[in-house]
C-alpha cells in the first residue's frame, strides 16, 4: 500500500533523499564507533603492556628463581599484578577475586596473550619472564575496562543522537528546498485546473527560461499558443461550415415547401427536384469530405489509385459546371503509370474543389498536369482567369475567405469553403494544396504522396 505522503513527486523525492542520507549516516555511525572501539582497545592493550614491562623491570632473577625488587613508582604498586614462578605465586593483588586469580593462573602457563573477563569488566595480559634463555615464570597484569566501555557507550549514544538530529535537519531542509523548487509546478497545476476552453489567451508566463521548470513552462506556453491557434481555426471552420450546410438545407426545405403548397405541372416538379438534388449533393460532398479528413487524421489505413484516372474522374465530375461556363478542361497524361498513395475517392475530393474553382473563374480553358516530383505526385491546375493576387495566396485557404476575384464575382461564389476543405483533406493525407505564382490566370499545386 502506497503511503499518502509519498504519492506526490515532492514526497517521493524527499523520501529518496532521507533514505540516502539515513543509509550514509548509518554507515558513518557504524564506522565511527568501530574506529572508537578499536582505538580504545589498542590504548588499553598498550597500557597493559607498559605496566607489564614496568613489573618485569623490578624482577631480579637469581639462578633459576625470581625475586621481587622495589616498585619503580607509586602507581605500579596499585596495579593488579600476579607474579608466578615454577608454579608458585610470588605476588598477587590483595583484593583480587577467586575467579580473577584463577584466570590469571590459567594465563601464566602460555605465551604473551590477552583475555577479557566480561563478568568483571577486566582485561588481563600475560607475559613470560625469561632470563638467560630459560623461562623463570610469568607476569600477569590486569586493567579495568569499565571506563573504556563507558566511553564506547557514550560515543555510540552521542553518534546516534547526532545522526538523528542531522537526519531531521536534512529532512526539514530537503522539504523546504523541494517545496521552493516545485512551487512553480504547483502554481502551474492550480492555474491549469482553473482554466477552461474559453481561456485561450491565458499562459503560465514564468519569464525567460533559466532552469528546467521555467523551460518546461515556456515549452507549455508555446504548445498552448499552437493549440489556441488550432482551436480558433477549428471554431471558425465549424462556424463557416454550419453556414455552408445551413444554406443548402434551407434551399431544400424551401423548395420542398414551395412544391407542396399546390399542385404543379410535371416540369415544375422536375425543376424543384433537380434543385433539391443539387443541394443534397452539395451537402453530401461536404459531409463526406469531413468524414474522410477525420478518418485520415485518425490514422486509418490508406490505399492507392491511378493518378491520371483521378484527374479524369474529376474532370467528368466538373463537366456540368464546365459546360455551363463554356470552359474546356483537359488533363495531360503522364509518361507511364503513376499511382497516388491515397484512395481514389479521397484524391478526387481533394482535386475537385480546385478544378471547380478554376472552372468558375476561367475565361475558356483549364489545364491539369499530372507529374511525379521527389517521390510525390503533383497535380498542377492552371486557368486563364483573373488569377490570385500575391497577398491573397495564403488567405484564400482560410475558411470563409474569398479572394478579390471571388468578391467581384459573388453571384457565382460559395461561402469560401471549397479550397479550405481541399487543403484540410490533402494535409490529412500527408499532402498539401498551394496557390503558386503565375504570369496570367491562377495556378494551384496539389501535392500527394506517391503510391
Amino acid at each position: 500500500m502506497r503511503l499518502p505522503f509519498v504519492r506526490g513527486i515532492r514526497g517521493r523525492l524527499c523520501l529518496a533523499v532521507l533514505l540516502a542520507v539515513a543509509a550514509a549516516l548509518a554507515v558513518l555511525t557504524a564506522a565511527f564507533n568501530l574506529v572508537i572501539g578499536g582505538t580504545l582497545e589498542r590504548h588499553a592493550d598498550d597500557l597493559l603492556r607498559g605496566r607489564a614491562d614496568a613489573q618485569l623491570a623490578v624482577l631480579k632473577p637469581i639462578g633459576d628463581r625470581l625475586t621481587l625488587g622495589e616498585a619503580p613508582d607509586e602507581a605500579a604498586v596499585d596495579t593488579p599484578v600476579w607474579v608466578f614462578s615454577h608454579g608458585r605465586t610470588l605476588e598477587a593483588p590483595a583484593r583480587a577475586t577467586p575467579s580473577l586469580d584463577a584466570a590469571a593462573l590459567s594465563l601464566a602457563a602460555g605465551g604473551p596473550r590477552f583475555r577479557t573477563l566480561p563478568a568483571t569488566d577486566t582485561r588481563l595480559y600475560a607475559v613470560p619472564v625469561v632470563a638467560h634463555g630459560r623461562r623463570l615464570g610469568s607476569v600477569v597484569v590486569a586493567l579495568s575496562v569499565a571506563p573504556y566501555e563507558q566511553t564506547k557507550r557514550t560515543a555510540l549514544i552521542g553518534s546516534i543522537v547526532f545522526a538523528a538530529l542531522l537526519l531531521l535537519t536534512v529532512a526539514l531542509a530537503a522539504r523546504w528546498l523541494l517545496a521552493s523548487a516545485l512551487q512553480p509546478v504547483a502554481r502551474m497545476t492550480a492555474e491549469a485546473a482553473a482554466w477552461s476552453e474559453r481561456d485561450l489567451d491565458r499562459r503560465f508566463a514564468l519569464g525567460e527560461p533559466h532552469d528546467e521548470l521555467t523551460s518546461l513552462a515556456a515549452t507549455l506556453d508555446e504548445l498552448l499558443d499552437r493549440l489556441a491557434a488550432s482551436l480558433r481555426r477549428e471554431q471558425r471552420f465549424s462556424a463557416e461550415l454550419s453556414h455552408e450546410l445551413r444554406t443548402p438545407l434551407a434551399k431544400i426545405v424551401a423548395e420542398a415547401e414551395l412544391a407542396l403548397r399546390r399542385e404543379r405541372k410535371p416540369p415544375e416538379y422536375r425543376a424543384a427536384l433537380e434543385l433539391i438534388l443539387r443541394n443534397a449533393q452539395q451537402l453530401t460532398r461536404t459531409v463526406e469530405a469531413l468524414v474522410a479528413a477525420a478518418q485520415h487524421e485518425s490514422g486509418a489505413p490508406r490505399g492507392t489509385a491511378d493518378a491520371y484516372a483521378v484527374a479524369a474522374e474529376t474532370i467528368e465530375g466538373c463537366a456540368g459546371l464546365a459546360a455551363e461556363r463554356a470552359v474546356a478542361v483537359t488533363a495531360k497524361q503522364p509518361a507511364g503509370t503513376l499511382r497516388v498513395g491515397v484512395e481514389r475517392d479521397l484524391a478526387e475530393r481533394i482535386l475537385q474543389p480546385i478544378v471547380e474553382n478554376a472552372c468558375r473563374y476561367a475565361r475558356g480553358r483549364v489545364d491539369i498536369v499530372v507529374a511525379r516530383e521527389a517521390g510525390r505526385v503533383v497535380y498542377v491546375v492552371t486557368d486563364d482567369g483573373p488569377g490570385v493576387a500575391d497577398d491573397e495566396r495564403a488567405a484564400i485557404f482560410e475558411p470563409g475567405v474569398r479572394g478579390s476575384a471571388g468578391r467581384a464575382n459573388g453571384a457565382r461564389s460559395g461561402a469560401g469553403l471549397g479550397l479550405a476543405l481541399a487543403r484540410r483533406l490533402a494535409r490529412s493525407a500527408s499532402g498539401d494544396v498551394e496557390a503558386a505564382a503565375n504570369g496570367g490566370g491562377a495556378r494551384f499545386v496539389v501535392t500527394l504522396p506517391a503510391g
